[in-house]
């Protein structure tokens, strides 16, 4: 009996693993597709069947960060010599580089718009965590009059997809200037972010005992040295877990960048899709600005991967 349980075990086993490693292929197969054809050429990047074994180049890349035009007619071998090797790409694909008066490469507002999404998405996640773990430790420390409907009051912002806000949040931001700026979006991402912030928070403080605090007051602390020297350090990896997660949906949210900026904001989502090569979408371009619009989120997320799962497992939220 216990060697025919032994076998249905292993069985089991072999079938979990098999699960995990088609989920997890599922999950990894967009990222590969995306980071492969950011190195693909343009003719092999909507081929049927995909093409799966090709040289890699830079040209996408190249792209991505310059101004390009239409070629009319092949460059003269003088001028193909004279060209930096990575513009004598874009001329393989048909294109030149648009240049200035005085020569200069004419840079594309994919810089612009990359750095928009990194002011924008640390500030806000800085604002958000900050805020949220001061109230958090409001509400689990203290009695508050009304304590549950104030927490699902904050929870019910949420509860709303950003597209129904957007127009009334545009018209709003027009009347006070707000429009196309970073501050907007800055002010916006905090607040959406504030009520995850808070609820999750709450259950990593909950979890830290009110007897190290009590003890550093009878020791002379202040409450506030009490919550910087020991609420704070204990609560690192919750913290930590939510300024993941805060970043991310900052990083990524795309309706309201869409509405509420035009240019001097505008943050990389609704940037990307707008890339477009001669005549038709160059999906290779497309793919490089994804591929370095995931770089940022896969970084942070990686350094702060122990705090992440441990966080998982210590900040349950209770009620």
């Amino acid at each position: 009996m216990a060697a025919v349980q032994t076998r249905s075990e292993r069985a089991l086993n072999r079938v979990a693993i098999a699960a995990v490693l088609i989920i997890t292929l599922i999950f990894l197969a967009p990222i590969y597709w995306i980071t492969s054809t950011a190195f693909k050429p343009r003719n092999l990047a909507t081929t049927i069947p995909p093409t799966v074994v090709f040289e890699p180049e830079l040209s996408p890349f190249v792209k991505l960060f310059t101004k390009r035009s239409q070629l009319r007619g092949a460059p003269t071998p003088e001028e193909y010599a004279a060209a930096p090797w990575w513009e004598r790409m874009v001329f393989d694909g048909g294109e030149k580089i648009v240049r200035s008066g005085r020569g200069e490469v004419q840079p594309s507002g994919y810089p612009n718009r990359f750095m928009n999404s990194l002011i924008v998405a640390i500030t806000s996640t800085v604002l958000a965590v900050g805020m949220g773990t001061f109230t958090a430790y409001g509400f689990s420390r203290f009695r508050v009059k009304g304590e549950a409907d104030l927490l699902f009051f904050i929870l019910s912002t949420r509860m709303l997809p950003p597209v129904v806000v957007a127009i009334p949040m545009f018209l709003m931001y027009r009347a006070v200037g707000l429009n196309d700026t970073h501050w907007g979006l800055i002010i916006l991402y905090t607040a959406f972010n504030l009520s995850f912030s808070v609820w999750l928070m709450k259950g990593f403080i909950d979890e830290i005992p009110k007897e190290y605090e009590e003890a550093a007051l009878v020791d002379g602390y202040t409450r506030m040295e009490a919550f910087f020297k020991i609420v704070i350090p204990e609560a690192a990896t919750g913290i930590a877990a939510t300024a993941v997660f805060c970043f991310i949906t900052a990083w990524n949210e795309y309706a309201f960048a869409l509405i509420m900026t035009n240019r001097r904001a505008q943050t990389a989502p609704p940037f990307i899709p707008s890339q477009v090569g001669s005549g038709l979408p160059d999906w290779t371009v497309i793919a490089a600005g994804t591929f370095l619009f995931l770089l940022p989120v896969a970084i942070f997320t990686f350094l702060l991967r122990n705090h992440l799962l441990r966080g998982m497992s210590f900040g349950a939220i209770r009620k």
